[in-house]
């Protein structure tokens, strides 16, 4: 698959910014979510184990420069916002659901800019200071997004799993159908952040 060619050394950034642009624009030719669903499939399908088990070493990385007990509190949503959903999608891909996902995407306009924005910020991300080579890679950093891309524009939800806390006790929280989320509007300024296309609304600080 086409997304295979992603593992690349560093200095071919460009022949794996050609394919993310090309992914980028077969996700934004979407039209319901179950199209979206097939097309997210055939991306992370070229993942293989050893690519999980980097990708999961990043994350375990990241977890563990975290202060305790904040550190504890995190590590499950962290594991569940990108294998958890992970699991889910090739679940729903095993038994079919796609195919009988007709709704439209729900924010198109949103979901637009989310492709728009796939290419620069899979780039963004500061890790010259890694190193462990494997961690920089960009297809690692394409799994993220395309997993983001699941939850919240096939699924509708939050891009952090609800219940996820955040330094100064705040969570991603459910109302209903409804989701709520302290930090939705604080990422602005970081362009490539996927609070800028989360479909929770902006919990109101007290």
């Amino acid at each position: 698959m086409e997304t295979a060619r992603l593992i690349q050394p560093l200095e071919k950034h460009e022949k794996a910014g050609r394919v993310i642009r090309d992914i980028a624009v077969r996700l934004g030719a979407a039209r319901t979510k179950g199209e979206l669903g097939n097309l997210l499939v055939h991306e992370i399908q070229s993942y293989t184990m050893f690519d999980l088990q980097i990708i999961g070493g990043r994350l375990n990385n990241e977890i563990e420069k975290l202060p305790s007990p904040y550190r504890e509190a995190i590590r499950p949503y962290f594991r569940e916002q990108l294998f958890g959903k992970h699991h889910q999608l090739l679940a729903m891909h095993r038994t079919r659901a796609f195919f009988t996902m007709n709704d439209s995407i729900h924010d198109r306009e949103t979901f637009r800019k989310f492709c728009e924005m796939l290419h620069e910020g899979v780039f963004a991300w500061n890790d010259s200071g890694e190193r462990n080579l494997y961690f920089r890679n960009p297809k690692n950093r394409l799994f993220y997004y395309l997993i983001a891309a699941f939850t919240m524009f096939v699924l509708d939800e939050p891009g952090h799993p609800v219940g996820m806390p955040f330094p100064g006790g705040f969570s991603v929280e459910q109302r209903g159908r409804d989701y709520y989320c302290l930090i939705r509007d604080k990422e602005k300024d970081v362009f490539y952040s996927i609070c800028n296309f989360c479909p929770a609304h902006q919990t109101e600080e007290s």
